[in-house]
């Protein structure tokens, strides 16, 4: 009884020293330096500055965690308790004109900083040559971008690196994010690709965004758009959480895909918007762990997965779920797509909750995919298709074939599971299944169906 007594004396003294404890520490001068850049106004009362000095002393703080309606982001500090780093004040001028270096100059400032934001300010615009924001760094950064940050048409601007634009190399704990604008410029590549001119030869194009051998990466509120190639991809990354984006190009651009995954493990991709000219998300060999939701697509080509094992190579994927997604007016629906010839395995993927309208092929497995010039020939070795379930799935097909199952001869796909489908052809007609070397069963109602194939 003495104990209880006693305890219970301490924990009262505990709880009543908080009020004082906050009187003591808190000041009502709350930091709005990222309110200027932005253009917004911060709030200067009492329990924000309690918000930002004293919750980040909590225990409970941990990565991505939100407390009291804050973000805590991969630093776990709050933005105004950082140091801001604005690129005008390394000579950006924001009326378009070349802020390469000043961006390197800031990037430097803020790599070497224990905690910083990176400010790309409102109202301005910013042209970029080729840049690679490089790490590592001695803590983690934010990068908030509400401007516009818009690439140089000059495509020999490029000749030191083709492949990329604006490329985040090596860097943990990292956050890009601010409502602003990311612009590829990518018409002048476009008109120049062998896919809009065929007497053209093929070469390579820049991805605008690139995020290679990050870890804990934070994409989210971004507006990206007309990329010269890809618009953003994922490579060698891990816990990568991309959210909000608004990704926009043509319908007719060339090879523009929203998003590329590739050797990505434990991404989750969000409440996204993506209508391009290729497809919406596209993931590659290597990834595991992946989870798409609510995302909407179209105009494009299809949410895949692959292509798998092109020039004979190796693939592994692993571990995939689509779901809430709506698909409108697209080439392909839900799509995994292999060559010939190449090895190795995609496994347990899932499609699910899943609304299509007016898509050709809205269900398609290709383990004969061929993208090339030439017919490809005949090969005995395939990458394996197995676990795949599709549930749940609803909507219109542009083609009477919404369900197509093309699996190899000699490694049919194993595994795969039909629930819960009601696919239609425009104007309420039945629509077919075509199922080869498919092993496949059948839950629910499924319309069209395999077995009637």
């Amino acid at each position: 009884m003495f104990l209880q007594t006693r305890f219970l004396t301490c924990l009262i003294a505990f709880l009543l020293s908080f009020p004082c404890y906050f009187c003591s520490h808190a000041s009502p001068h709350y930091n709005d330096h990222l309110g200027k850049a932005s253009g917004h106004n911060s709030p200067r009362t009492f329990i924000n500055a309690i918000k930002t000095r004293e919750l980040e002393n909590w225990p409970w703080r941990k990565f991505g965690s939100k407390v009291g309606g804050y973000f805590w982001g991969v630093t776990g500090r709050s933005l105004a308790s950082l140091k801001t780093i604005n690129v005008n004040d390394y000579g950006a001028k924001g009326d378009g004109s070349d802020a390469t270096e000043a961006f390197k100059k800031a990037w430097e400032a803020a790599c070497s900083s224990e905690g910083s934001v990176l400010v790309v300010p409102k109202n301005k615009n910013y042209l970029l040559k080729p840049i690679t924001f490089q790490g590592p760094c001695k803590s983690g950064i934010t990068v908030q971008i509400y401007g516009t940050v818009q690439a140089s048409a000059d495509r020999s601007a490029y000749s030191s690196d083709i492949a990329h634009w604006i490329l985040f190399e090596n860097v943990q704990n990292l956050v890009v994010q601010g409502g602003g604008v990311i612009n590829g410029n990518g018409k002048t590549w476009w008109e120049n690709s062998c896919k809009v001119n065929d007497e053209l030869p093929c070469k390579e194009a820049p991805t605008a965004l690139t995020f290679y051998n990050c870890k804990n990466l934070v994409v989210k509120n971004l507006k990206i758009q007309n990329a010269q190639q890809i618009h953003v991809s994922f490579e060698n990354c891990v816990g990568v959480q991309a959210s909000g984006l608004t990704i926009i190009a043509p319908g007719n651009s060339p090879n523009t895909d929203g998003i590329h995954v590739a050797g990505t493990q434990n991404i989750q991709i969000s409440n996204s918007v993506i209508g391009t000219g290729d497809d919406c998300i596209s993931i590659a060999s290597g990834s595991q762990k992946v989870q798409v939701t609510g995302v909407t697509c179209g105009p494009g080509h299809e949410i895949s997965i692959g292509s798998l094992g092109s020039g004979d190579t190796e693939s592994h994927i692993s571990d995939v779920t689509v779901s809430d997604a709506t698909l409108s007016g697209t080439t392909n629906g839900v799509r995994i797509k292999t060559w010939q010839g190449g090895s190795g395995i995609a496994s347990n993927i899932k499609f699910q909750n899943i609304v299509m309208h007016n898509v050709d092929n809205p269900i398609i497995i290709d383990q004969k995919y061929c993208d090339q010039a030439k017919p490809c020939k005949s090969q005995t070795s395939a990458v394996i298709v197995q676990n795949v379930l599709y549930q749940n799935i609803k909507g219109t097909s542009s083609s009477n074939e919404a369900i197509q199952l093309n699996c190899s001869d000699e490694f049919p796909c194993e595994g795969i599971v039909l629930q819960d489908i009601n696919i239609q052809v425009g104007g309420g007609k039945a629509a077919k299944a075509v199922c080869n070397n498919a092993r496949v069963t059948q839950k629910g109602d499924v319309s069209p169906n395999c077995m009637e194939a």
